[in-house]
């Protein structure tokens, strides 16, 4: 349950408060008494940001975060402090709270919201004892000269939206099958707005999609490949951004089978990109953007069994080219390329992947950043790195230098699947890159996807990482 969001002409007093205080001169309008206001200056004079007042019937709360020379790190600062925040009201069983400021600048005060929102996820769908009522911010009440509905509810709709990528990453395959993924992805669509289109087998199999039916080869369960479409009739693009999400719902690494300790355990997660890209298509549609997007989603298990594919084995991608499978736990670049081709058919102005394609850009940059490369035009990387920048989901561009293509040669093939010891991440976009004829850019979240311990308002487990990214360079294209 998410809190609720009302906007106010002014703050109470007495009510519990959360105050941003641009200087301290702010103080004077708070009704502090003389022994209050020197605590608290003591505390500012100490650089403390965070301060706690406890009024008996109710709790005043100031922060004051000292601005960096980079907007988009003071933001971050505001989010941190609102997780910070978040803990204390907690454990104070505080579940209803205003904001407010009249000096500060809007977008720090809803950067404060959106921390606090972000920071009320909890996945407690199969734990037979939830978090006691108390103990949960219900209510949040806005006051601020600049601050709109409108913007208050947009945050709330990107909240939801990655609330709605963490509960698929969490899901456990047992129900998250590739069917029930699609499913899910119906259900997102009619809450949100936006269309969807489940293919199944049979369709599959018609449209010649051999790196996704390969992969699901050892399965029990069916494929799908979902098509999610927000088409608004005020749309400023005639040619589409379209999203691919890889959908593994669980990988065991098929025959090339991967350990369990620190690797299989999360694998539920490997479908991470496919919830990145459900739950962007849900915030852009349901904030109501006059953009043109399409989501991809291929959409399987990978599972030893009886028929699957083995190291050695030849298959045909949708659009002709064959690839000789070395390992098959590179798995998720198979079902991309399929996904990529299909993206054709849409003449798209830029298509983005996401995915937790590889353990090498987790090991390059860990999970504070986001791996990415592509063809895409240099406005289109500068737009999509600045977006990044402002959720603070940042990328870090590694090159697709032509050298590195000897790794991917195969004998008796189009293409290996497999690059060699080195360069990984960069072997496996390459990949992905013979797959695509149009503007393109891989984002390789397999870092910051599926975090093992929390990290401040990203929690633990799914972190929903790209929705925000996502979403911010979408609405930066409607501007554009």
């Amino acid at each position: 349950m998410q809190p609720s969001i009302h906007i106010q002409n002014s703050f109470q007093l007495t009510e519990n408060l959360l105050y941003l205080l641009k200087d301290a001169e702010e103080l004077n309008d708070l009704s502090l008494s003389e022994a209050e206001a020197q605590w608290v200056k003591k505390k500012l004079d100490q650089d403390q940001s965070l301060i706690a007042l406890n009024r008996y019937n109710s709790w005043l709360f100031l922060l004051k975060v000292k601005e960096k020379e980079e907007e988009y790190r003071t933001l971050e600062t505001f989010r941190k402090k609102a997780h910070e925040l978040s803990s204390l009201l907690k454990k104070e069983s505080v579940n209803q709270l205003q904001l407010a400021g009249k000096q500060i600048a809007a977008p720090y005060l809803l950067a404060v919201l959106e921390g606090l929102l972000l920071s009320s996820y909890r996945f407690e769908k199969y734990k037979s004892r939830k978090t006691e009522a108390d103990k949960i911010l219900q209510q949040i009440k806005l006051s601020h000269p600049k601050v709109t509905e409108e913007q208050a509810n947009e945050v709330l709709q990107l909240a939801k939206a990655t609330f709605a990528a963490r509960d698929l990453v969490n899901e456990p395959v047992i129900y998250l099958s590739a069917t029930q993924l699609g499913h899910e992805l119906e259900r997102l669509g009619q809450e949100a707005g936006f269309q969807v289109e489940v293919l199944e087998e049979s369709r599959i199999q018609s449209l010649k999609m051999g790196g996704l039916l390969a992969v699901n080869a050892g399965s029990q369960q069916p494929p799908t490949f979902s098509i999610l479409e927000y088409k608004p009739k005020n749309a400023v693009n005639t040619q589409p951004i379209v999203l691919v999400g890889k959908g593994v719902v669980y990988d065991t690494g098929g025959l090339s089978l991967k350990p369990t300790p620190g690797s299989m355990d999360m694998m539920k997660s490997d479908m991470g990109g496919a919830a990145s890209v459900a739950g962007a298509l849900y915030a852009v549609a349901a904030n109501k953007l006059p953009v043109h997007v399409i989501g991809l989603i291929p959409a399987t298990d990978n599972r030893p069994g009886e028929e699957a594919i083995t190291p050695g084995d030849v298959i045909t991608i949708s659009n002709g080219k064959t690839v000789e499978v070395l390992n098959t736990d590179a798995e998720g670049r198979l079902i991309l390329a399929d996904a990529l081709c299909y993206a054709q058919r849409y003449r798209p102005a830029l298509v983005i992947d996401l995915a937790t394609l590889t353990g090498a850009a987790a090991r390059a940059i860990g999970p504070e950043g986001i791996v990415c490369m592509g063809t895409a035009e240099e406005n289109q990387k500068q737009q999509l790195c600045e977006a990044g920048r402002e959720v603070y989901e940042r990328l870090v561009e590694f090159p697709l230098w032509e050298e590195y293509e000897k790794q991917l040669e195969s004998s008796i093939a189009d293409l290996s699947n497999l690059g060699g010891p080195n360069a990984g991440a960069i072997t496996a976009g390459l990949f992905l890159k013979h797959f695509t004829d149009y503007p393109w850019m891989h984002l390789d979240i397999a870092g910051p996807a599926f975090l093992t311990k929390p990290d401040s308002y990203r929690g633990k487990g799914g972190s929903g990482v790209g929705v925000r990214l996502l979403y911010q360079f979408i609405k930066r294209f409607d501007k554009k």
